[in-house]
């Protein structure tokens, strides 16, 4: 699958939130970037501009591109319940979300990369793709493989003070981890909302 591989500073900054992770380009210019960036009195945006701005800042946290992102969104409105809640939960189901949450990374970025390489077994078996879809009672593990287990304890030195959120087990020293059940809006915490993105979808 495809993915973002251009500047991600230029796109926190744009948004003005740390789409992938802390960013020192936030502190330094806290202003869109381009030349015209810094001067203030910008026209005001329409509403459409402002459904497809939080609509863009989703599908660049979880590193989603467009057309697959209008899958989740069928699969969402598909499903009984809230579409933006259930949009949320599938894109933080992902395995490489999910990774990330268990502190297999310090950015999104990092944890896809360490799917992609085929680190990880989901209920013992290797799964090497970022985009699975991980459910309640999923076991993920760090393969038993020199490589595997030097790169995670790494990762996960990297982020020992980030918490696990409740919705997830993980235990440091055996590098195994559990999906307890689906998370709930508010554990998610996006940094986006969620409804403007239901409401442009369903223009």
């Amino acid at each position: 699958m495809a993915r973002y591989t251009g500047p991600t500073d230029k796109i926190s900054r744009r948004f003005g939130v740390p789409l992938f992770g802390p960013s020192k380009a936030l502190e330094r210019r806290a202003f869109p970037p381009g030349q015209h960036g810094v001067r203030s009195g910008r026209r005001k945006q329409s509403e459409y501009a402002i459904a497809l701005a939080e609509k863009q800042k989703l599908r660049m946290q979880y590193g989603v591109l467009e057309k697959q992102f209008r899958r989740y969104f069928a699969e969402a409105q598909r499903r009984r319940g809230i579409t933006g809640d259930t949009l949320l939960q599938l894109l933080e189901l992902r395995l490489d979300n999910v990774c990330y949450r268990l502190g297999l990374g310090n950015t999104r970025r990092a944890s896809r990369q360490f799917v992609n390489h085929g680190h990880i077994l989901v209920n013992d078996v290797r799964v090497d793709i970022p985009s699975y879809q991980c459910k309640a009672g999923d076991v993920i593990k760090v393969r038993d493989t020199n490589r595997s287990q030097q790169l995670a304890i790494r990762l996960v030195d990297l982020t020992q003070a980030r918490p696990v959120l409740d919705w997830l087990t993980m235990d440091r020293d055996k590098l195994v981890g559990s999906v307890v059940r689906v998370p709930e809006r508010e554990e998610i915490d996006p940094m986006v909302n969620e409804q403007l993105v239901v409401e442009l979808y369903s223009r």
